[in-house]
């Protein structure tokens, strides 16, 4: 149902990835060549992906299975945008601003504990109702 424990954390992973979007800046170095931007399609992509999966988890409530799916799915995706934060911002040459800026690294961080937290509370309803389904 939608008003369970893992829908508060689906949506809190949605706008976390939201607010991503909205407050990544877009990142120079001291040469002025731009380093990430959000509007990369790279960027843009995974977070768009993340966040429209985490959607279609929230609205699949009836489909435990597949809403788990989605949400390892998602985590993965997250990764993998981590892993573009931190490969950008380490193969720079020389002095840059990332380490003022960095903290919309840590949202796609943000966003997996919420996810792992949703799936937690998944698997706590499957082995309930495969409980209930064990007595009858």
């Amino acid at each position: 149902m939608l008003q369970r424990i893992q829908t508060i954390y689906l949506v809190i992973s949605i706008l976390v990835m939201g607010a991503l979007y909205m407050w990544f800046p877009v990142v120079r170095d001291l040469a002025g060549v731009l380093v990430i931007e959000r509007s990369e399609p790279l960027v843009f992509g995974l977070i768009f992906v993340s966040i429209a999966l985490t959607i279609i988890s929230i609205l699949s409530f009836k489909k435990r299975q597949l809403q788990f799916v989605l949400n390892r799915l998602t985590i993965i995706l997250n990764f993998v945008l981590l892993g573009v934060f931190v490969y950008r911002s380490l193969t720079l040459s020389g002095e840059t601003w990332v380490s003022e800026k960095g903290i919309g690294v840590l949202f796609p961080i943000i966003s997996i504990v919420f996810l792992v937290l949703a799936n937690k509370a998944i698997k706590r309803d499957e082995d309930l109702v495969k409980s209930v389904d064990r007595l009858r």
